[in-house]
């Protein structure tokens, strides 16, 4: 049952992993520069040792490496890994999936999920191999669209029915549990698995995963440029960042 739910997912990756590196590494996308990449290097720059789970083309990867840190880069796509491994920036990369990682216990200082768990079906297994593979007191830190923003059937509403006009935020089945596929350009399905924010942090809890920090911050400037329709619903948070450490 397991394997029929993470292949189709596994499956649209490999198929779509070009839009994902032409669209948001190298300076493509102004969310991860302005504010992705920027609270990764302030959070993690001292980190000796770090794993990034799900790293994509490794552009988090290189960034870390640049400043000093020993990185590793996993990501259970070919088609991103090899582009990784190609682009290189000092990281090394392996093919693996973030709720099987081929490390030993207590083996980083530092681990790093970037917009990767909204994507896994074996979320409790995951985040157990994230504390597993973290040496005690080190850190995790967790980027995932945010829940009120994934959440099936949210998006901003112009209401013209009453008089005045009001807009406002309509949140779908927030507490529901639910994995959809959207089309999220033109010809790419890229899967999601919608889960609550305590759905995530009993989960971390269990595993000796301590909150230290959460973050919200609204869209950046560049991001606001480039989708001005997105303006009047800023004050929605696209991203959350999570820091937690191991006990």
């Amino acid at each position: 049952m397991q394997d029929r739910l993470v292949d189709p997912s596994r499956e649209l990756w490999e198929t779509h992993a070009r839009w994902w590196i032409d669209g948001f590494t190298e300076g493509a996308d102004p969310e991860y520069d302005e504010q992705i990449l920027p609270l990764a290097r302030a959070e993690l720059s001292d980190a000796g040792q770090v794993l990034d789970i799900g790293c994509g083309d490794g552009q988090i990867a290189r960034m870390l490496a640049a400043a000093g840190a020993s990185v590793i880069g996993v990501d259970p796509t070919w088609n991103q890994i090899s582009v990784a491994a190609h682009r290189g920036g000092g990281a090394a990369y392996v093919r693996a999936p973030a709720d099987s990682l081929p490390f030993v216990d207590a083996s980083f200082d530092a681990a790093v999920a970037c917009l990767v768990f909204e994507h896994i079906d074996a979320v409790d297994a995951a985040i157990a191999e994230v504390a597993r593979i973290l040496r005690p007191g080190g850190r995790f830190s967790f980027f995932l669209n945010h829940p009120l923003l994934q959440t099936p059937q949210s998006g901003w509403i112009d209401d013209h029915v009453i008089d005045p006009p009001e807009q406002y935020w309509r949140i779908g089945p927030y507490l529901v549990e639910s994995e959809t596929v959207e089309q999220v350009e033109l010809g790419v399905h890229i899967r999601f698995i919608h889960r609550p924010l305590s759905r995530y942090l009993n989960a971390l809890i269990e595993h000796g995963l301590v909150l230290e920090r959460m973050v919200e911050p609204p869209p950046p400037p560049g991001f606001l440029e480039r989708a001005p329709e997105y303006t009047e619903a800023a004050t929605i948070p696209r991203l959350m960042y999570l820091r937690l450490r191991r006990a």
